[in-house]
C-alpha cells in the first residue's frame, strides 16, 4: 500500500527534475504513474473494502483525467509543474485513504489540499488567483478545525492510532471534550465537502480552475478530503452516534436542496457543475444519516456514480471550451452537429446525476429514496426525489442551450477536440451507462464490504 504514495511522488520529483526540452515527457511519466496506481487499487488488497472502493475511484477518475490532459494542458505553459503538483495531490488523497493514524491522515490531507490550492491557481487568471486565495484561507480554516479536534482527541485518549482510539472511546463516556471533538471535525471536513453551509469556496474553485483539475475537485476530491473522512472519522472511529446522524441527515438536505437551486439559473457551465456538486454531496451525505445499510449503500454508490459523472461533465465542459473559447450558456447553441460526441457523452452524464434510468446515478438515488422512506422519513424523501427533478431541469436547459438552436456563426469551423480527449469521456460515460451492472451478484461484493465497515463501525 505504501506504492500509493511513493509512486506519485516519486514520478513528481523525477518530473520536477527532467531536462525541458523533452516537454511532452512529463504528461507521460504521470500518466505511466497513474496507471501503476489504477493497476495497484484494483488488484492489490487494502487496509478495509471502504478503503478499496475509494481508491479505485480515486485512481481509475484521476487516470481518465490524465489522459485528457495529455493534449488540453498544452495551451498552458510550463505544464510539467503541473503534472508535478496532480501528482502530490494524488499520492495525498492516496494517503488519506489508507491512513491507520489520524495525524497521518490530516498530513496526507494537507499535502492534498495545498497541492489544490496551487492547481486552482495554475492559469494565474486574475479570477483564477482569487479563488485559489479563497479556497486556500477555508481551507487554511478547516485545517485548524481538524488540528484541534486531533488535539483533543489525543489529550483525551493519549493515542493517534485510528482502531485503538475506537477502543478506548467505546469504553468511556462520552462527555462535553467528544463534543467539541465532534463539531471541530465536522466542520472540518465539512468545509472540504463543502456542504452547505460550507459550501461558499466550491463554485470559484471549481469554475476557475483548468479543466482537468475541477474534474478530479469535483469527482474525487470533496470526497475524500470531506466525505471519506467524515465516514471514516464518524463511524469508525468516534463511534455514531443519534444525534450525528440526524445532523448528517439535515447538512445532507440543506446541501442538496440550495445547491440545486443556486445551479438553476448558473449561465457559467463550469459553475452550474459547482453548484450541482454541493447538491449531489448533500444526496451522499443526507443517506449516511439516515444510517441504514441499504442508505449507506446508496450513498457509497453515489459516491462512485457521481465521481464518473461529474468527472465526465466537467471534460466536456473543457471540450466545450476548447472548441469555443467560451463556457457562457448564452454565447453557445446549435453546437450539437459540430460537437456530437461531446453532446452525447454531456447527455449521458447529465442524466446519470438527474437519476434518469437505466443510468448508475438512478440506481443509487433510488436506493437513498426507498431507503428514506423505508426509515420512516417520508416527507424527506419526497424532497430528495423533487430535487432530482429540479436537477434534471437545469441539466436539460444546460443541453438545450449548449447544443440544440441556431449556431453562432463564430463557432462555424469549431470540431471536436484530439482522440485523448475523446478517449477520456468515452471511458467515463461508458460507466455512466453500466454503473448499475456493480448491484448485480457478484460485482455487488465490491459495494456492500464497504457497507459493512460503516455498519459495523457504527
Amino acid at each position: 500500500m505504501k506504492l500509493l504514495i511513493s509512486i506519485p511522488i516519486t514520478a513528481a520529483f523525477l518530473i520536477a527534475l527532467l531536462p525541458r526540452r523533452f516537454k511532452n515527457s512529463a504528461v507521460f511519466v504521470a500518466l505511466l504513474a497513474a496507471l501503476a496506481l489504477s493497476v495497484i487499487s484494483l488488484r492489490s488488497p487494502a487496509a478495509d473494502a471502504l478503503s478499496h472502493l475509494m481508491l479505485v475511484i480515486v485512481n481509475i477518475v484521476s487516470c481518465v483525467v490524465l489522459l485528457y490532459s495529455l493534449r488540453y494542458m498544452q495551451d498552458y505553459t510550463q505544464t510539467w509543474s503541473f503534472y508535478s503538483l496532480f501528482l502530490l495531490m494524488l499520492a495525498g488523497l492516496n494517503g488519506v485513504i489508507i491512513a491507520t493514524d489520524i495525524f497521518g491522515l490530516y498530513v496526507c490531507l494537507e499535502l492534498a489540499s495545498i497541492s489544490g490550492y496551487l492547481l486552482v491557481a495554475f492559469g494565474l487568471e486574475p479570477e483564477a488567483l482569487e479563488a485559489s486565495f479563497k479556497y486556500a484561507i477555508m481551507g487554511a480554516l478547516a485545517s485548524i478545525f481538524i488540528l484541534l479536534g486531533i488535539a483533543l482527541l489525543y489529550s483525551y485518549t493519549s493515542t493517534l492510532n485510528m482502531a485503538e482510539i475506537a477502543i478506548t472511546l467505546a469504553a468511556t463516556p462520552k462527555g462535553a471534550l467528544f463534543k467539541m471533538v465532534s463539531i471541530l471535525f465536522l466542520a472540518g471536513f465539512g468545509l472540504k465537502a463543502a456542504l452547505v453551509p460550507f459550501h461558499a469556496w466550491l463554485p470559484d474553485a471549481h469554475s476557475s480552475a483548468p479543466t482537468p483539475v475541477s474534474a478530479v475537485l469535483s469527482g474525487v476530491f470533496v470526497k475524500t478530503l470531506g466525505i471519506y473522512a467524515l465516514m471514516r472519522v464518524f463511524f469508525t472511529v468516534l463511534g455514531i452516534s443519534t444525534a450525528a446522524l440526524y445532523v448528517f441527515m439535515i447538512l445532507g438536505l440543506l446541501s442538496m436542496a440550495v445547491g440545486a437551486f443556486l445551479a438553476f439559473n448558473q449561465n457559467d457551465i463550469k459553475r452550474l457543475f459547482a453548484y450541482s456538486t454541493i447538491s449531489q454531496v448533500g444526496y451522499i451525505v443526507f443517506a449516511l444519516g439516515i444510517g441504514s445499510p441499504l442508505a449507506i449503500l446508496g450513498a457509497l454508490f453515489h459516491v462512485l456514480n457521481h465521481a464518473a459523472a461529474k468527472s465526465l461533465l466537467f471534460l466536456n465542459a473543457g471540450a466545450i471550451q476548447h472548441a469555443t473559447g467560451e463556457r457562457s450558456l448564452d454565447k453557445l447553441g446549435g453546437l450539437g452537429p459540430k460537437l456530437p460526441l461531446t453532446s452525447a457523452t454531456s447527455f449521458i452524464g447529465a442524466m446519470s446525476i438527474s437519476g434518469i434510468p437505466p443510468l448508475g446515478g438512478f440506481w443509487s438515488k433510488l436506493i437513498i429514496i426507498i431507503a428514506a422512506v423505508q426509515a420512516g422519513y417520508v416527507w424527506f424523501a419526497v424532497i430528495a426525489a423533487l430535487v432530482s427533478i429540479i436537477t434534471l431541469i437545469y441539466y436539460m436547459r444546460f443541453q438545450n442551450l449548449a447544443f440544440f438552436g441556431p449556431l453562432k456563426s463564430v463557432n462555424e469551423n469549431i470540431k471536436e477536440g484530439p482522440f485523448s480527449m475523446k478517449l477520456a469521456v468515452i471511458i467515463l460515460a461508458l460507466f455512466c451507462i453500466l454503473g448499475g451492472l456493480l448491484l448485480l451478484p457478484g460485482y455487488k461484493d465490491f459495494l456492500t464490504g464497504a457497507v459493512n465497515i460503516l455498519v459495523a463501525g457504527g
